[in-house]
């Protein structure tokens, strides 16, 4: 892609990380332009004041959706896995958010994305974070007490999200 660009746009031989941001968050889809935005303000790159006051300034094509990516992405999305997840989910309606606490009779966890208005938790689980038998025992109880407390757990499969979105986005 071609942009005319001023000197404080550029770092060397390459866009500044704000440029690159800006200019990821104008061009690619949603899911890929949310985990850019995550990524971002989780490493410390850009504050969420800043990502919100550059995407506000953004105009030409992709400004609209600069301010809408802007204004979902969180630094606690651990990883593209969730950002991926939350942007198909926010395509599907729903209004989750991130490593929000949830209590029942007690303190129930941080599951990956919540929707508290719906008491809807998705959980991204991949094999690596996963795949040991005292993780399959740690998010087997997670996940009961969370149904038992009247949540609704859906459990999604990196493979699915990243792969197969078709899947993804009716359940």
């Amino acid at each position: 892609r071609w942009a005319d660009l001023t000197p404080d746009e550029v770092d060397g031989r390459v866009t500044t990380r704000e440029r690159t941001v800006i200019d990821c968050l104008r061009t690619l889809e949603l899911d890929a332009a949310l985990a850019v935005a995550d990524s971002a303000l989780r490493s410390g790159d850009l504050s969420a004041d800043r990502l919100l006051a550059i995407a506000a300034a953004a105009r030409g094509p992709g400004s609209v959706q600069c301010r809408r990516v802007a204004g979902l992405a969180s630094p606690l999305a651990a990883n593209p896995f969730e950002s991926v997840l939350r942007s198909l989910a926010v395509e599907a309606g729903l209004r989750v958010r991130p490593q929000v606490p949830v209590y029942g009779t007690g303190f129930l966890g941080r599951p990956d994305l919540v929707d508290t208005d719906l008491r809807v938790v998705l959980e991204a689980d991949s094999f690596t974070w996963h795949g040991s038998r005292p993780a399959l025992r740690r998010d087997a109880r997670r996940y009961n007490a969370l149904v038992v407390h009247g949540w609704l757990v859906l459990r999604f499969a990196w493979e699915d999200v990243m792969h197969d979105q078709a899947y993804v986005r009716p359940v």
